[in-house]
């Protein structure tokens, strides 16, 4: 099974939000984003989509957006990007998710062969602005990424994504407590998103994993293959 992801969707299929006033990356977007997929996945995929997936403020008018995502090609795993409000309980999501598509929070799950396990993240220490209550929550999201791994594994062995939305690491690529958690579970591949406007990101190495910044914007609204 092809392991594939893309994150920031931004979708707003209830109340339309043009995405260019985000810069001309965003001209043509929403259909570049369905248009995109369709090229690239097939039925047999796996498509990881890690946050920002709906400007939506309420799970009600997010489904026009996940359904429109579950009509596309291939599974889905999605996980909860900062601007995802509209995110419910996960008891609640996952009762009204539409069929081949997975949520994930504070644990992991499994499809076939594949394991993913992710957290949101948060904006790293030393970044521009970075301040006491961004510590609070930063800490928080590395607690939680610890219980996805253990989640992880306890499904046993296979290939093992980790997804984020924010990346692991500062502007400056500066090592962190996060970025520590990602390495010493030793993952296949870690993707994430969250930048946008043509700000460099640094790509971290995570020992021999696959590491890929997948913005949608960045990939041209083209899934990116993580594993062939």
């Amino acid at each position: 099974m092809r392991v594939l992801a893309i994150a920031d969707p931004h979708l707003s299929g209830a109340h339309p939000k043009p995405m260019t006033v985000f810069g001309p990356a965003w001209e043509g977007h929403p259909d570049a984003f369905f248009e995109g997929w369709r090229r690239e996945v097939r039925d047999d995929d796996l498509v990881l989509v890690p946050g920002d997936i709906s400007w939506a403020m309420h799970l009600a008018d997010a489904l026009v957006d996940l359904e429109a995502i579950a009509a596309l090609p291939g599974k889905k795993v999605l996980l909860r990007g900062n601007h995802d409000y509209w995110w419910p309980s996960l008891r609640k999501l996952r009762t009204v998710l539409p069929e081949g598509m997975w949520a994930i929070q504070n644990d992991a799950v499994r499809v076939g062969d594949v394991v993913v396990a992710g957290t949101r993240g948060w904006v790293a220490p030393g970044s521009h602005g970075f301040e006491e209550h961004d510590a609070r929550i930063y800490d928080r999201e590395v607690k939680r990424l610890g219980l996805s791994l253990a989640a992880a594994a306890a499904l046993g062995s296979g290939f093992l994504v980790i997804m984020l939305h924010f990346p692991p690491t500062n502007h400056r690529g500066e090592p962190s407590e996060m970025l520590e958690v990602v390495r010493a579970a030793s993952p296949d591949a870690v993707v994430f998103g969250h930048v946008h406007g043509g700000t460099p990101v640094i790509v971290p190495s995570v020992g021999d994993a696959v590491v890929r910044f997948v913005a949608a914007d960045h990939l041209g609204f083209r899934p990116a293959l993580i594993r062939p």
